[in-house]
């Protein structure tokens, strides 16, 4: 039975290079796996050709943070889901996620949604994303559903040093080539107001829709962009609505947008449902960069939206979540992150509006779809006048670095002790950020592997002399933004990552008193005394204009310095609460 599963598994491989394929063939051979790969063929065919269904296909993806080439990405072991959100999706991991959507484990899929068994799982099925590869898929689809709308939810501009460094400029060039039809926007604020108008109004014009319904100017409530955009396909008109992160000015430096309001914005929401619908929409679909629970919530509250495409949370969802309105229902889907997802959702629209759906959520893995030539030589162009800073190695991982999840991850832990090392402090914090690949033991870490964990336009490290009441206080903030019961309140990301101190915290309290037995060396933090903290990233003008040097320069600093980094534990906090709870593995 054994050499079944794996015979069935190894059916993915398609195209390798020589260093991948006998890296796979031992771990293969190992389990005692046997190669067969004049299937893999059939078994791309029956990943990414879904039948073909109704008479408009949207294809989705979010969240790509700037990864133009395929990477590696463990999904969370923890996404806890308190109040009406727990143990129900997208607050599922592991096997309890497997189970509730009907997914056999050690497939494929698994690999892709979870991350069980990350390290053999991703020796044999490769990396995911790029791309190259996504355009392969991307031309696939839309050559078998003429008419294919590629809808991108944001998050595109900002994760890599080529973005950065090109002010975003590759993933605006990119995103034309792979034919984006419509795009809303999050991080894609943090290059400045005057930045993002630069290429709405000049790379994208007359090519790629950018539409941001609660985006209005803070004077007189003028729209900044577009609020959605109305399509024909197929003789279908389709409305997409954009709906930008709400709290941009929050979880980012306000100073970047100081003349943009954001916000939900229920009213303003509906009043374009409603016009939108008034010029003869008959689907109606919200391009979101809320967070799934937020789009859940925000869908019961308003009327005539057929679906949302989500993102921002970086939930692959392989079913969409079904929302009653009254008589209505709206489907509330998400992408996941990094390339790795690409989603399809077919529509059956007729006189009375949708009758029909069905929707794929499809892994998008290099190893089964060949690069697409012209966006394969269009990234190496791109990429060309960095490669040999980008590929700088730093030092070597002797455990599996990864980032996403509710609390650190050992990634984060590199971020952390390189601040106190060299910094100098006794604690450390960094940003809960969900974006951020993965390397497996034994790669090397390179100074892009750094920059995808760190690359933003606010960079600067601080050291500051903080109180035990303070950190408390900062400590309950973040957990109120991430765990608090009405998704409305969830203002950020992840946790706060911490270095040197530990804690515990009981995600299911109230407010101000999730956050107890905070120690440092074992002995408890005291209220009233000092302690030196270093951090990064901050998003006030002014300790930006005090900060130091870029968090990527410390952290490059610190790996040559050790030139291995050995499997690390994340200091994560004791977790009260939430035992049984379906977003936490056990």
């Amino acid at each position: 039975m054994a050499r079944a599963r794996g015979r069935a598994r190894l059916r993915s491989f398609r195209s390798v290079t020589r260093r991948e394929f006998i890296s796979v063939l031992a771990a293969a051979v190992a389990a005692g796996f046997a190669l067969h790969a004049k299937r893999a063929g059939a078994a791309a065919d029956a990943l990414y050709d879904p039948p073909r269904f109704g008479n408009v296909s949207l294809l989705h993806f979010t969240d790509c943070h700037a990864q133009l080439r395929p990477v590696y990405f463990r999904e969370p072991s923890v996404n806890v889901g308190v109040g009406a959100a727990a143990n129900r999706p997208p607050h599922l991991v592991g096997d309890r996620l497997l189970r509730y959507f009907g997914i056999a484990p050690g497939t494929r899929e698994a690999h892709a949604l979870t991350h069980l068994d990350f390290e053999r799982a991703a020796a044999v099925y490769g990396r995911v994303g790029g791309f190259a590869h996504l355009a392969t898929l991307v031309q696939r689809l839309r050559a078998s559903r003429p008419g294919a709308l590629l809808l991108d939810a944001g998050d595109t501009w900002q994760g890599s040093a080529t973005a950065l460094w090109t002010r975003g400029q590759d993933m605006v060039d990119a995103a034309r080539v792979l034919g984006v039809d419509v795009m809303t926007g999050h991080w894609e604020f943090t290059y400045g107001a005057e930045r993002v108008r630069e290429i709405v109004e000049g790379d994208l014009k007359g090519r790629l829709d950018f539409v941001a319904h609660n985006v209005r100017t803070l004077d007189f409530g003028d729209p900044v962009f577009p609020p959605y955009a109305l399509r024909e396909v197929n003789g279908v008109a389709v409305a997409v609505i954009g709906q930008a992160f709400p709290y941009t000015p929050i979880a980012n430096p306000r100073d970047l947008v100081p003349q943009w309001t954001f916000g939900i914005q229920e009213a303003s929401l509906q009043q374009t449902i409603d016009e939108a619908r008034g010029r003869g929409a008959r689907a109606v679909v919200l391009l979101s960069h809320n967070g799934t629970d937020v789009d859940r919530k925000l869908a019961s509250r308003v009327r005539g939206l057929d679906a949302v495409l989500g993102g921002h949370t970086h939930d692959g969802l392989p079913r969409p979540i079904v929302v009653t309105n009254g008589a209505r229902r709206t489907l509330v889907t998400n992408a996941g992150s990094n390339g790795k997802f690409l989603a399809v959702l077919d529509l059956d629209v007729r006189g009375g509006g949708v009758a029909g759906y069905r929707y794929r959520l499809l892994p998008v893995f290099a190893n089964l779809l060949a690069p697409d030539p012209g966006m394969d030589a269009l990234i190496t162009r791109l990429r060309a006048p960095w490669d040999a800073r980008l590929a700088e190695p730093l030092a070597v991982t002797e455990g599996l670095l990864y980032r996403r999840g509710n609390f650190n991850g050992t990634w984060d832990q590199v971020l952390l002790d390189a601040l106190m090392t060299v910094k100098g402090a006794q604690i450390a914090l960094s940003p809960g950020f969900r974006w951020g690949s993965t390397l497996l033991p034994g790669q090397t870490i390179t100074m892009e592997d750094v920059m995808s964990q760190t690359a933003l336009t606010y960079p600067q490290t601080t050291l500051t002399d903080m109180t035990g009441g303070a950190l408390k206080t900062i400590l309950e903030d973040v957990c109120d933004n991430l765990f608090n019961p009405d998704p409305y309140y969830q203002q950020g990301g992840d946790m706060v990552r911490v270095g040197g101190l530990s804690y515990a915290c009981d995600p299911t309290a109230r407010a101000g008193r999730r956050i107890t037995d905070l120690r440092l060396g074992g002995a408890p933090i005291q209220a009233s005394r000092t302690y030196r903290v270093a951090g990064w990233a901050p998003v006030s003008r002014e300790a930006r204009a005090a900060g130091g040097e870029p968090i990527w320069d410390v952290v490059a600093r610190y790996l040559r310095d050790r030139k291995t980094v050995p499997p690390l534990r994340p200091n994560v906090p004791v977790l009260h609460g939430v035992g049984g709870n379906a977003g936490l593995a056990s």
